[in-house]
């Protein structure tokens, strides 16, 4: 398995990465070509969808900031990470968990959790 760490702070990166270039070369060199993403709210098959999830978090969350929470723990192929979604110098509203499934050491799925989010208005 690969360092739990490392593949929360790649995952991490990806999600942060606002330039769709750095975001392509993040997904390129970490995440598998048939990656899925699925969480309550949206999902999405293969690098491209998942880089179109990632572009829209960004629009409806302009300035906000996804930061890893804790330590990141594994076993075998797994990789569980929580992580936050906030602007910076502020509580984060949004919180999450996820756990992430490896091929040959690349993110290859996830499986995302909110664990905590804002009341709809």
């Amino acid at each position: 398995m690969s360092d739990p760490l490392s593949i929360a702070q790649a995952y991490i990166a990806t999600w942060n990465a606002t330039d769709p270039a750095q975001r392509r070369a993040l997904l390129d060199r970490h995440w598998s070509a048939d990656a899925c993403y699925a969480d309550p709210m949206m999902n999405a098959t293969s690098a491209e969808g998942i880089g179109a999830l990632v572009a829209a978090v960004h629009q409806r969350f302009e300035g906000f900031r996804f930061t890893l929470l804790g330590t990141p723990d594994g076993h075998g192929e797994f990789v569980r990470l929580a992580w936050s979604l906030g602007p910076d110098g502020a509580p984060p509203p949004v919180k999450g968990s996820d756990v992430v499934v490896l091929r040959e050491g690349r993110i290859r799925q996830v499986i995302g959790f909110i664990d905590q989010a804002p009341a709809a208005a």
